[in-house]
């Protein structure tokens, strides 16, 4: 599970921010708690904020850093072998320090490894392209705050390393370029130690709900064993059946193409509708509603965290989504009887419906807001105070206290045209 996500310098956050997935010790929905690794952590994260004032860097921070780790080793050398080149670090602009400094990205989790409980802290720090830092800790469950050092990485100093055989730190060095992560390249060179960062990563989900480009290749993108596997498509109806009844099966048509032996089968989705009639109409998966092809959208990644235990991060989850499914998709991952492998949602949203302390506690709402000079700022409602000092109470009216501005992260709103008015003295005629 993830403890924590650190990230500083990136786009409009200036300064260190923290996500931190740890229980606070307040009272409320003591079930959402979830004791892992000898810490006390959350299941649900949900960011709110003004248009602009952060939320979606926040979900771009993540993203980058799972990106970052998953492609780097396709970066090194003079041509990139990445498609689009290398991927580059958005620093924070607005000041000329800011936008020359590096930018840093951090995570605190928890993760089962052969059967033995550990905890990891791994971060990289870079400028432009270049990895000028690089480090990963592991503690055992049974080791209280101990941390071993498995390597750290410093421009213009040696690799320190522990537990890393000479012959694999050698491979390590005659391989390793500026722009690759150590982690990436361990994992194509199959080293283990390094191999179960790679795949922690691998297996954590991001998805962006208000691109219509992500949206619609996600909801085709079939689930593994959905053409041949009548079951798979009953798993995949069932998930549908629970916000639309009306659709009562599918059919999958495959395409021939000319480039079939490079990009492999290609299939068009209907979906079957029962008529009134006793009857049955197949419509293209292309023309179903919004809402449906974004919940579409959503069964395999939240499949797959869910049989993973593993991070899904959502951006704009509201978009497009009534209410009640949006707090069904919550509710899924905070129920303990459902998340068996204490998979994590982390979504950013507008729905101040589930800005609720009879849905969440305070310490899952979080806010962003922003200040006069771009920057912005994030923080939990648990730990927000206001100029007086005083703290959210645990009965309070959340979203009404939010939308009135008591915990900042809302616009300042102006009108949106102003009238003509006619005569030089500017008053009305």
């Amino acid at each position: 599970m993830l403890i924590q996500f650190n990230f500083r310098n990136f786009r409009s956050f200036r300064d260190e921010v923290s996500l931190d997935m740890t229980a606070t010790k307040i009272a409320e929905h003591p079930s959402h708690v979830v004791e892992c690794g000898g810490d006390k952590l959350l299941s649900v994260a949900a960011i709110y904020g003004a248009n602009a004032s952060g939320k979606s860097n926040v979900y771009e921070a993540f993203s980058f850093m799972k990106d970052y780790v998953l492609n780097s080793f396709s970066f090194g050398g003079t041509g990139s072998r990445r498609t689009g080149g290398k991927l580059q670090v958005s620093p924070f602009l607005f000041d000329r320090i800011s936008r020359e400094e590096p930018s840093e990205f951090e995570v605190f989790y928890t993760s089962d490894e052969g059967g033995k409980e550990k905890t990891y802290q791994y971060g990289f720090i870079i400028r432009g392209s270049e990895i000028q830092e690089e480090w990963l800790y592991t503690k055992a469950k049974t080791a209280r705050n101990t941390y071993r050092t498995v390597f750290c990485r410093k421009n213009g100093e040696d690799l320190k390393t522990d537990g890393l055989s000479k012959k694999v730190v050698d491979n390590l060095k005659a391989a390793l370029m500026p722009e690759t992560l150590i982690v990436s390249l361990g994992a194509k060179l199959n080293i283990a130690k390094l191999s179960a960062v790679f795949d922690w990563f691998s297996r954590n989900e991001t998805l962006h709900l208000a691109s219509l480009g992500e949206e619609f290749s996600r909801a085709t993108d079939l689930p593994e064993g959905f053409v041949e596997d009548i079951s798979v498509q009953e798993k995949v109806l069932r998930y549908i059946s629970s916000f639309d009844e009306s659709i009562v099966g599918f059919e999958v048509e495959e395409i021939r193409r000319s480039d079939e032996d490079v990009l492999g089968k290609a299939y068009v989705i209907h979906t079957i509708h029962a008529l009134e009639n006793g009857g049955k109409q197949s419509i293209l998966l292309a023309n179903e509603s919004h809402g449906t092809r974004k919940m579409l959208a959503l069964y395999g990644p939240m499949h797959s965290v869910m049989e993973h235990g593993s991070v899904l991060f959502i951006d704009e989850l509201n978009d497009g989504l009534h209410p009640l499914l949006v707090r069904n998709i919550m509710l899924t991952f905070l129920d303990p009887g459902t998340n068996i492998n204490h998979a994590q949602l982390i979504l950013t949203t507008h729905d101040v419906w589930q800005f609720s302390n009879e849905l969440l506690r305070r310490d899952e709402l979080w806010v962003t807001d922003k200040n006069g000079n771009g920057v912005s700022t994030l923080y939990s409602v648990s730990d927000f105070k206001s100029e007086e000092g005083k703290k959210a109470r645990r009965n309070e009216a959340l979203a009404k206290n939010y939308l009135v501005g008591h915990y900042g992260g809302i616009p300042a709103l102006k009108p949106l045209f102003n009238a003509e008015r006619s005569g030089n003295d500017g008053s009305e005629e």
